[in-house]
């Protein structure tokens, strides 16, 4: 039930924050930023210092109003730390297997890495929920996940890198499950100065363009099937 909630958590809202920052305390004004802004997700990476101790604790405070994961799990090692923390979800920038099957294993959501169409095809045989397309925007952006998804229309894609304010809707038309969106979300600088209502209004902005994306297809799908019959 916890995974499946999960699940649908990253699905409807169809934003994951990439909570990558210098510190702890970065990270918590990030993650109270995203969620303010109407994001109740936040994939914290390995990278930010003491992230599992961070997991743990922003499961045990905000458990009840976001979605935490852990992002930038490399092996299964790191996961087990992740999931005995509490992480409800995990993200890797590749694909591997041993952390897959961890996952499947925990009944944890995985996302696992991918670039190329083999490894998108052996990361979801393999069981991983979704299938993180990265570093989408340097291979083409959009139209590297449209061409990705005319063979596997099945396969839940979330790019991540080069997801921004002018391209996440564009993203969502290329058959995006969700956005991966790390910088160009949570601001550096904000994080930086303390000032994080910048973060807050790019997260509503975020939440707006991804509604209205995924708007513009319901109606489209109606349109093409009203005029078929």
């Amino acid at each position: 039930m916890k995974k499946q909630l999960a699940l649908e958590t990253i699905l409807n809202v169809g934003i994951v924050p990439v909570v990558r920052v210098a510190s702890q305390k970065q990270a918590m004004l990030a993650v109270q930023a995203v969620s303010e802004g109407g994001i109740p997700i936040a994939e914290i990476t390995m990278t930010v210092p003491g992230a599992v101790d961070l997991i743990r604790d922003l499961t045990r405070t905000l458990g009840s109003k976001v979605l935490v994961g852990a992002g930038t799990v490399l092996d299964a090692e790191t996961a087990q730390k992740c999931i005995d923390s509490g992480a409800s979800f995990l993200v890797s920038p590749n694909f591997d297997r041993l952390t897959v099957e961890l996952a499947i294993a925990h009944d944890v959501v995985m996302m696992a890495g991918a670039l190329t169409p083999t490894e998108v095809v052996d990361a979801w045989k393999a069981g991983a929920d979704f299938v993180k397309i990265f570093p989408c925007g340097l291979v083409g952006g959009p139209r590297y996940l449209r061409a990705l998804r005319g063979p596997l229309p099945h396969i839940r894609m979330v790019p991540t890198g080069g997801v921004n304010l002018s391209t996440a809707a564009e993203f969502i038309f290329s058959g995006a499950a969700a956005l991966g969106i790390g910088g160009e979300l949570i601001s550096t600088a904000a994080i930086q100065a303390g000032d994080t209502t910048a973060i807050i209004d790019s997260a509503r902005k975020y939440v707006e363009i991804v509604a209205s994306a995924r708007e513009h297809l319901r109606n489209t799908k109606t349109s093409t099937v009203g005029s078929v019959s």
